[in-house]
């Protein structure tokens, strides 16, 4: 019988976008006063997801890496699980383990003195999870928790409430392709199993004009001067 009942259509959901990176300074300056500050600054400085920032834990994250000579490893963060079901990530191949930018690595140090303070404030009243983004008494955040304080960063920062949490993941791509990074490492980097999840997702974030071609007939021919 539930082949004769017309489902309802699920409404479209807005396309994301993506901050210039003027936009990005300023909002990375605008959360700065922000218990949400670390959670900006590692999205947009390494491009996770929502969900996976959301189940981080303190021993995911390492601060301080290996400086061995020989084989110095930097500061990382394992991306591994996620408040997806059964807490896994999205695929296979959003298992990851990426290096932390210095500035991600200062703003999670903050972040940590912070959390610190919350667990004495809170007294007996705090719940451990060992997570990095947790309420005043610990408890895992809700994405509507992330959305309301987002939105006061982004109005702080003069960009209006009109930007979400995903779209920090989509200014990761875009600065990255603006900056001549190929789709195959920022695949690899945002954890997508084929490039062309990162080309049809993000097209409107990666190079209107693939100008390689020209470039290099224009080399090859010396069409120039």
């Amino acid at each position: 019988m539930a082949t004769l009942v017309d489902a309802p259509k699920g409404q479209v959901g807005r396309p994301s976008r993506s901050l210039t990176l003027d936009q990005s300074l300023a909002l990375l300056k605008a959360a700065r006063e922000s218990r949400l500050n670390a959670y900006v600054v590692l999205s947009l400085c390494v491009g996770i997801r929502t969900e996976e920032a959301r189940e981080l834990r303190w021993d995911h994250i390492d601060l301080d890496g290996d400086p061995d000579p020989v084989r110095p490893v930097p500061p990382s963060v394992a991306v591994w699980h996620s408040v997806r079901q059964g807490g896994d990530t999205k695929t296979a191949e959003s298992q990851r383990t990426l290096a932390l930018p210095q500035a991600a690595v200062q703003a999670l140090r903050e972040h940590r003195k912070r959390q610190a303070e919350d667990r004495l404030a809170a007294g007996a009243l705090w719940q451990d999870h060992g997570l990095v983004f947790a309420s005043a008494i610990g408890t895992p955040l809700d994405a509507a928790n992330v959305r309301r304080e987002f939105r006061k960063i982004s109005e702080a920062a003069g960009l209006g409430t009109g930007w979400a949490p995903r779209e920090l993941r989509h200014t990761f791509v875009s600065l990255m392709s603006a900056d001549g990074v190929p789709v195959e490492e920022i695949a690899h980097l945002a954890g997508h199993n084929r490039t062309a999840t990162t080309e049809l997702i993000y097209r409107h974030e990666l190079r209107p004009v693939i100008t390689t071609g020209t470039e290099v007939m224009d080399r090859i021919l010396n069409l120039r001067g």
